[in-house]
């Protein structure tokens, strides 16, 4: 067991010991204040009514009424002795209390046979038999520890084996019993903090099982939907997993991503070297030589930038400038150098030229930073220009639409296969045969993505149904 099983178990543990001593420690001292109790005579008013039922129950009803009388007198209680000093019910007194009784029998009879005594009383019978009845405080609880004792004593069954002036007390047995009740209480206490501390250090030790392995290099996940238990802990190893999920994509993505450079670097590289090879054997082809190492520069150079773009996306995914931008100039201009690429390109084939039309409100506005929307639309425009068929269409419009600025470029090409759709954002992903021969690297729609999502936009991609691909472009108009 760690630590902080051991911090849990203690303090649970002296907060069940206090409770224990605190509680055991009530009933102790309402136990001494029991047993410190001493009968007193009673001689408030219930009292001497009392008396004076027990004088005229004796007066016209004899001893027998009278000891019938006594085991119903309970609050206040009634005791009654005879000649000889003997309990009519057969209950001892305790020696203070005789004292107490003589004391206000013999301070009463000197304030003469008139007074009445209202703590006791002597009463005649019919006979002329002479009794001494009083009340007492307190004194029924020392006789009788049980309702049992007291309804024996009701009854007449049998005599009370009180010591004179001092109380039962607990017995033997009650402390017997009082020290299991102690004893089971603090081994329950024991096994409930050991229980509870378990309980909270189990997924704590997992937690740092996790962490180890994760700082080994294993970020598999470990608490998976099938963990028990629905509380904070639980939660906060489902959190975990999702985390080293995210690093491990991340990890994952990072490795596929070197991969992809180093292979897109080797090439133009692998070009530029076999161009150097053929400028040394065939020196009257220098120039050809020289402007494919040119070509392939361009490309390397053209790749880093690309590459240096996505890396900062990534790195910062917020934009830091802000400012108002009219998308319909940004785009109109976007489309200008588009038609002119493609004019060039298609006197240089021979062919028709594909045609780039441009429709949009009067004025679109969007806040963000002007060169980055700049890169992505460019991205998104030249790709459709690249792969739209010869002679073909390709559309941009800007509409204003529900609060939103929305973009969409559609081309007339060949479209991406549906299995292709998710990935076509991806750095580096370039369409099979359809898109074999098309210069480029496959990071301008990754580029364009991370650019839409830094202004709080979203690209989607999907296949015309008259053929073709459509990339809409949707961002937060200006003042939202």
């Amino acid at each position: 067991m760690g630590r902080l099983f051991w911090k849990f178990f203690l303090c649970i543990l002296l907060a069940q010991v206090a409770a224990t001593i605190g509680v055991g420690g009530v009933f102790w001292l309402r136990d001494q204040a029991r047993q410190r109790a001493t009968p007193v005579l009673d001689s408030g008013p219930p009292a001497a009514i009392a008396l004076d039922a027990a004088a005229a129950t004796l007066r016209h009803g004899g001893l027998p009424a009278l000891r019938s009388l006594l085991p119903d007198m309970r609050r206040p209680q009634l005791f009654v002795l005879d000649a000889s000093r003997q309990e009519l019910l057969g209950r001892a007194v305790p020696a203070e209390l005789m004292h107490a009784v003589e004391r206000e029998l013999r301070d009463g009879a000197q304030g003469g046979d008139s007074a009445v005594w209202r703590g006791a009383r002597r009463l005649v019978g019919p006979g002329g038999e002479q009794y001494i009845a009083f009340v007492s405080r307190n004194f029924g609880r020392q006789i009788g520890g049980d309702t049992g004792r007291q309804d024996g004593l009701r009854d007449g069954t049998g005599p009370d084996t009180l010591t004179p002036g001092l109380g039962p007390g607990p017995g033997p047995r009650r402390r017997i019993g009082q020290s299991v009740v102690i004893g089971a209480t603090i081994l329950a206490s024991l096994l409930f903090a050991a229980l509870l501390a378990w309980y909270f250090s189990r997924p704590i030790r997992a937690l740092r099982s996790a962490f180890e392995a994760a700082a080994a290099g294993d970020l598999a996940p470990r608490f998976g939907p099938g963990a028990k238990g629905g509380d904070e802990l639980v939660d906060l190893g489902r959190d975990f997993d999702r985390m080293s999920a995210r690093l491990r994509a991340l990890m994952d993505g990072q490795r596929r991503l070197l991969h992809d450079v180093s292979h897109e670097l080797r090439s133009p590289l692998a070009r530029m070297q076999a161009a150097l090879g053929l400028a040394h054997q065939q020196p009257d082809k220098i120039g050809i030589t020289l402007e494919r190492i040119e070509r392939e520069s361009n490309r390397m150079d053209q790749l880093i930038g690309e590459l240096l773009t996505l890396s900062r996306l990534e790195a910062s995914p917020d934009v830091l400038r802000r400012e108002t931008v009219d998308l319909v100039e940004l785009v109109d201009g976007l489309v200008a150098d588009a038609r002119f690429e493609a004019d060039q390109s298609g006197e240089a084939a021979g062919g028709a030229a594909l045609r780039v039309e441009f429709e949009a409100d009067e004025r679109v506005g969007v806040e963000g930073d002007p060169d980055l929307l700049w890169s992505a639309l460019e991205n998104v425009v030249r790709n459709a220009a690249k792969h739209g068929a010869p002679g073909g269409i390709v559309t941009v419009s800007v509409r204003a639409i529900d609060g939103v600025a929305r973009v969409d470029v559609c081309d007339r090409g060949p479209g991406i296969a549906p299995a292709d759709l998710p990935a076509i954002f991806q750095p580096f992903f370039r369409a099979g045969a359809s898109r074999t021969g098309i210069d480029g690297h496959g990071l301008g729609l990754a580029i364009a993505q991370r650019v839409v999502q830094a202004h709080g936009g979203e690209i989607v991609a999907v296949n015309r149904d008259s053929g073709g691909l459509q990339v809409t472009i949707t961002l937060p108009s200006a003042g939202r």
